[in-house]
């Protein structure tokens, strides 16, 4: 390939310089970056006009602040860089970074650019979209109040602009910024210029994001940007784009157009080192107060960690220890699926063929009228392996509050819906008799206080639950003996449930409770919206673990079968 070394833009320059000189404050994400961006400035033939930087850098003087070198850095790459057929070279970009970084404000700077005559393409709307009316609205009203208290410039404001509570409009370019969330009135016939999703964590799911980005290409040059911090959600959009970003970053895929900027600490460990709180927040070293800020909250994280988790997920965007009272890390959960590597690469994990395997099988249901799961669980090598299946009511009062995408996991087969006034105990016994064709069940477990739901259907497979031998009504005493084992299971990688979002989401639902002599139960962290009976159906398979040889078993249990 030909060297064609693109000339760099000097804002570029001054953040490349300011990174190689600060390494030990900088996480390794952002080296990543510019290594990766100065190898397409070496390699790709760009464009940039010093005279149309200049103009949009004209407006710092309508703002309170001055961009610091992480801004106007950005900046530059996302609205100033073109490639050589006149398209946006980064028409995607991603800021992930500690919570008071300025992520709002950067937002209102590009709303006001995108807007405005240097800019000047006609139409060009700039919707800000949140998962709540409240922070849809923080970016908006900072431009606002710009517009409304600013005495200096009033005059010339009212002469470009218009605006209300609801929206601001550019009259040379009648393009607008307006707010919107998930509860917009109307969607249908958008055609915004960009679109920015602030506080990108808290979606679970793609629907309304997508409804966003399918409306843009109506208008030249369409962008987008995602702020944000990390959250409690797993799994979700923010996951699968941190995913997407280091793949890009260490060299594994194309960027197709897309500018991460991910800020983090590089090790838990750091949150104790204070002169590192930088690699987070690349803002800190200008924001004194800030600094004196989280130093109080980082005492209260000292002394209470998990009551003050938010320091240490949104102050340090380290999401895998969210708190003592989870199960086990994300990162632990992730991995009965995919084991990450250093690098940011992954080694899939199937679950491989087990007919005619010796299992277990873990029954659980919150009610008939709600959500039920199976699990048989496999010992082979001293891992365990899972083949699981989960029914949801159609008809669960519980549905509307549920958020993750459950009828496209249902095409995937991880679960069923059953359209009727509660799920038929016959159709747990029917799955479990259909895998005894193909597994060896020995025994089956289920919560004690759901056995009069359960003995008539898993009597006609020939499991009676007076028979003690092969069927284990669980107590709280019975899941106190296997959660040290459950979470040694976890930290040594040692269990494979493949790919199976479902069980991954279950798992980050549930909580370890305190009993009295240091032993723990498992329980829901919110009971309505999210479920945790597909880990409990696996947490009572494992139950029965404790006394049954699985590794290298043979014998059978066939008990009568009545149809």
């Amino acid at each position: 390939m030909e060297t064609i070394k693109t000339k760099l833009p000097k804002d570029v320059k001054i953040y490349f310089d300011k990174i190689r000189a600060s390494k030990n404050v900088v996480n390794k994400e952002r080296h990543l970056l510019i290594e990766y961006l100065d190898k397409v400035f070496k390699t790709e033939k760009l464009f940039y006009s010093d005279e149309q930087i200049e103009k949009y850098f004209s407006y710092e003087k309508y703002f309170p602040h001055k961009l610091f070198e992480w801004e106007r850095f950005l900046f530059v790459l996302h609205y100033c860089i073109f490639r050589e057929d006149g398209l946006p070279r980064w028409s995607d970009l991603f800021i992930y970074m500690g919570r008071g970084g300025g992520k709002n404000y950067f937002l209102a700077w590009e709303a006001w650019c995108a807007i405005s005559p240097t800019n000047n393409i006609p139409k060009y709307h700039f919707d800000i979209c949140a998962t709540s009316e409240e922070q849809a609205k923080q970016s908006f009203d900072d431009l606002y109040d710009i517009l409304e208290n600013n005495t200096k410039y009033r005059k010339l404001f009212e002469i470009n602009f218009e605006w209300t509570k609801e929206r601001i409009t550019c009259k040379k370019t009648n393009s607008t910024i307006r707010y919107r969330t998930n509860n917009a009135k109307s969607k249908d016939g958008l055609r915004p210029g960009a679109v920015a999703f602030d506080e990108y964590h808290a979606y679970v799911n793609y629907d309304n994001i997508n409804v966003f980005t399918t409306a843009l290409g109506k208008v030249p040059h369409p962008r987008t940007i995602i702020t944000t911090t990390d959250g409690e959600v797993r799994d979700g959009p923010l996951d699968k784009l941190l995913e997407r970003s280091l793949d890009i970053l260490n060299g594994r895929i194309d960027d197709n157009g897309l500018l991460p900027f991910i800020c983090k600490l590089d090790d838990e460990k750091e949150v104790n080192e204070p002169a590192k709180w930088e690699k987070a927040n690349p803002s800190l070293e200008y924001l004194p107060s800030l600094f004196q800020e989280m130093k109080k909250e980082y005492a209260n994280y000292q002394v209470d960690p998990l009551s003050s988790s938010s320091f240490i997920i949104k102050r340090m965007n380290m999401p895998q220890k969210i708190q003592e009272a989870q199960v086990t890390s994300w990162d632990n959960i992730e991995a009965t699926g995919k084991i990450k590597h250093e690098d940011g690469s992954y080694e899939i994990r199937e679950v491989p063929d087990l007919t005619g395997k010796s299992c277990v099988c873990g029954i659980d249901m919150s009610q008939f009228a709600d959500f039920a799961s199976v699990c048989l669980t496999f010992k082979e090598n001293d891992t365990y392996y899972c083949v699981k299946h989960t029914w949801i009511c159609s008809q669960s009062a519980d549905l509307p509050r549920i958020k993750p995408p459950l009828k496209e996991w249902e095409r995937h087969g991880y679960l069923t819906f059953i359209d009727d006034v509660e799920i038929d105990s016959d159709v747990i016994a029917n799955w479990i008799y259909e895998q005894r064709k193909k597994y060896n069940i020995l025994k089956v477990a289920f919560d004690s206080y759901k056995s009069e739901m359960l003995k008539n259907s898993l009597r006609r497979i020939g499991f009676d639950i007076d028979d003690k031998e092969h069927v284990l009504m669980v107590r709280p005493s019975n899941i106190m003996l296997v959660v040290s084992v459950i979470s040694s299971a976890f930290n040594t990688r040692r269990i494979v449930w493949g790919d199976d979002p479902l069980m991954r989401w279950a798992t980050w639902n549930a909580k370890l409770s305190p009993r009295v002599n240091n032993n723990y139960v498992y329980e829901k962290i919110e009971p309505k919206s999210r479920k945790t009976d597909p880990f409990m159906a696996f947490v009572h398979s494992m139950c029965l673990t404790l006394d049954t040889q699985l590794e290298g078993g043979t014998s059978s249990y066939i008990g009568s079968i009545r149809f």
